[in-house]
């Protein structure tokens, strides 16, 4: 799908563009917005700008000269932008960022929300809705705006999981049960909550590297498409807060980590428990076990055999031999 915005004053008006029945104004667009494009629609978008639109498998490439680069009169930035952040399983996408003199295109395969957002408010009328009076609606001002609100959509994930992080925590150390197999089992689930907050930081630590390459190289074009001054001061404010929430999204990758370890090593104390309980009652039965098979054996003189307390003395000998290890270990402390 294409659609086109045209600026109607200090607004915009959205058009959706069927490439074989060019609309007059589709031109003079401010910002093409392509949606899993057909090659019809890339062509037309193409004739518009004059520029060469970048194939899905050119976005993918995560090679900086593939993501970041200028040709034809024209940039091209693509960053990694995250969809689904809501759900239990946000996944990755790519979009790219075409700013050609005062023109903006924007190729994409999937539908960030901050999208739906710009789109509502650049085309809200000026002075209401806390929308400026004085706006100017220009493709920096446009970009800017979208990389704002995927930002911020970034740090409302970021909050949200570093809240589940924080209850993971209390779970894993201030589990009450004392059922050693159920604790084990809860201690698993733990796990693979800590492994899906592990693969969300993961995806937005990407992203925020691929805003902050973006800023950093848009803010260092030359020449013609060198930002005006008047206009570096809302791709500094992304950038602040790219870096910013990065620094955040390492410590919540840190505390994973040691997240991670902490519940491994609660596993392994839980495992080493029913093994050395298994220890110790082996070697409490084992002197027991020997008292009876000397009893056993087919000895023909053997005294002990025809005294009326042979029996007796050979039972108590085997509870004494059980008691003695089992006191002792309980005394050095290691029960």
């Amino acid at each position: 799908m294409l659609k086109a915005y045209v600026k109607k004053g200090e607004t915009l008006a959205s058009l959706v563009i069927d490439p074989a029945v060019e609309p007059p104004a589709a031109g003079t667009a401010v910002w093409y917005d392509l949606i899993e494009p057909t090659a019809a629609e890339d062509t037309f978008v193409e004739g518009c700008l004059g520029v060469s639109i970048p194939t899905r498998a050119e976005m993918q490439d995560i090679e900086p000269s593939a993501r970041l680069y200028s040709e034809e009169g024209a940039e091209f930035l693509t960053i990694t932008a995250i969809v689904n952040s809501e759900t239990e399983q946000p996944v990755k996408t790519q979009v790219t960022f075409i700013i050609h003199g005062n023109q903006l295109v924007t190729l994409r395969y999937a539908n960030p929300k901050a999208f739906a957002i710009v789109e509502r408010n650049f085309c809200k009328p000026a002075g209401r809705n806390g929308v400026p009076s004085d706006r100017v609606i220009t493709a920096e001002k446009l970009m800017a705006a979208l990389l704002d609100i995927m930002t911020d959509r970034l740090a409302q994930l970021l909050e949200t999981t570093g809240d589940a992080i924080d209850k993971v925590s209390h779970d894993v150390f201030h589990a009450r049960t004392g059922n050693a197999r159920r604790r084990t089992r809860d201690l698993q689930h733990l796990m693979e909550e800590i492994g899906r907050f592990g693969d969300t930081l993961s995806l937005v630590r990407e992203s925020l590297v691929s805003i902050n390459r973006l800023t950093t190289y848009h803010q260092s074009m030359e020449g013609d498409l060198k930002m005006a001054k008047d206009r570096k001061q809302d791709i500094k404010i992304v950038q602040r807060d790219a870096i910013a929430l990065a620094d955040h999204a390492n410590f919540l990758s840190n505390k994973i980590t040691f997240l991670l370890d902490a519940t491994l090593g609660l596993i392994n104390l839980e495992q080493n428990a029913i093994i050395k309980i298994f220890s110790v009652a082996a070697v409490v039965f084992l002197p027991p076990t020997l008292v009876a098979s000397i009893y056993g054996m087919n000895f023909k003189v053997m005294p002990e055999l025809n005294w009326p307390f042979g029996y007796p003395m050979a039972l108590g000998l085997m509870v004494l031999s059980a008691a003695l290890p089992y006191l002792f270990f309980k005394r050095k402390g290691w029960l």
